[in-house]
């Protein structure tokens, strides 16, 4: 994890979204914390992420999704480089999915 990112406040928002225990939850803590662009970057990103590991081209990915070139770099930099969050949490979802 990037020592950047750890702090007090940083983990307490962590251990409030632990605590978050069904869909619901999850979309009224959201709701109130970030704007609704923010939310729907993300989740942008976690579908760049999904479809990149999927095999999906650049021009595919960012006709489905509507994200940028430069957004869609970094969301591969991310899954080849970074702290593997992204490829966690796509396996569990195809876990779950199975």
């Amino acid at each position: 994890m990037d020592n950047r990112l750890k702090d007090e406040v940083t983990e307490r928002l962590v251990e409030a979204i632990l605590l978050l225990e069904d869909k619901e939850e999850c979309y009224d803590f959201f709701e109130d914390i970030c704007t609704i662009k923010e939310i729907k970057s993300m989740a942008q990103r976690l579908e760049v992420a999904r479809m990149l590991k999927q095999g999906a081209t650049y021009d595919q990915i960012a006709e489905k999704t509507g994200a940028s070139t430069a957004t869609i770099s970094r969301v591969k930099r991310y899954l080849n480089y970074g702290a593997d969050g992204y490829q966690l949490i796509l396996e569990r979802m195809a876990e779950k999915d199975e």
